[in-house]
């Protein structure tokens, strides 16, 4: 049986719509979820706008495509994007792709390629508009990936009268408070639509139906590196049953009850 570390990811980078920053620490991010078997980056590199691309393409072993800017004002690389994603598709290599781009014109490439049976991953920035990001399996924001220190337990600062503080993974006029409650919201009706008979269900399946309802739910958005620490943050009820096998636990969450 394939795991999700076992599949093979096409991963297409738009060089005119991400920052090159940090590609180590993206390309470490999409190693959790499968092995790249393609990585191309798309962009007009005789422009000075990409130049900083330029020096971590070897580094990286990133293959780059030329694609001119035939029209002053008009993004062409999206075209050769997504014609070479859909040779990627037909030739039958892999098993997913990653689209990394905060342009919300890799929709209908995102919606195409899951109705073929690919697993799709976006990667942008938090100006992403939500069709793109609704279109894919899962979508990660560049913010967290460059985020270097993420903490395990409760990292969101406290002010005077115990309430959070502003997480630094939000931008600013932000309502934390706001995003946590609707969390918890998506949080209690995933437990609701998964429990048994005693109200428990299973982390993990929880964890899969919450990116199915919201792909770009990430514990990391408030400041948890994993989703257990920040339910738990959450004053959830959790359960911890032995597997069988030594050292590894099943983890059930449930709904507090009231009183």
């Amino acid at each position: 049986m394939q795991t999700l570390n076992d599949l093979r990811l096409a991963v297409l980078i738009d060089a005119d719509n991400i920052p090159f920053s940090n590609v180590k620490g993206m390309l470490e991010e999409i190693a959790k979820y499968g092995t790249p078997t393609f990585k191309r980056i798309y962009g007009d590199w005789t422009q000075p706008t990409v130049a900083g691309w330029k020096s971590v393409l070897l580094e990286n072993a990133i293959t780059p495509v030329q694609q001119y800017s035939y029209t002053k004002g008009k993004n062409s690389t999206d075209s050769a994007m997504i014609i070479d994603a859909m040779d990627i598709l037909y030739s039958g290599k892999v098993d997913g792709f990653c689209l990394v781009s905060s342009d919300s014109d890799f929709t209908r490439l995102a919606t195409r390629l899951r109705e073929a049976g690919m697993r799709v991953i976006g990667i942008g920035e938090r100006k992403t508009p939500s069709p793109f990001i609704v279109a894919c399996d899962k979508f990660i924001y560049l913010e967290i990936i460059n985020s270097s220190n993420i903490a395990t337990e409760i990292p969101i600062p406290k002010k005077k009268g115990g309430k959070p503080g502003k997480s630094k993974f939000k931008t600013d006029e932000s309502d934390l408070q706001g995003q946590i409650k609707r969390a918890k919201r998506l949080i209690a009706s995933s437990i609701t639509d998964l429990a048994d008979e005693n109200g428990w269900a299973y982390l993990g399946d929880v964890g899969n139906l919450i990116l199915k309802k919201q792909p770009d739910f990430d514990s990391r958005n408030f400041g948890f590196a994993k989703l257990k620490p920040f339910i738990k943050s959450l004053e959830f009820e959790i359960d911890e049953r032995d597997s069988g096998q030594s050292g590894i636990k099943h983890i059930y969450i449930r709904n507090r009850k009231a009183g």
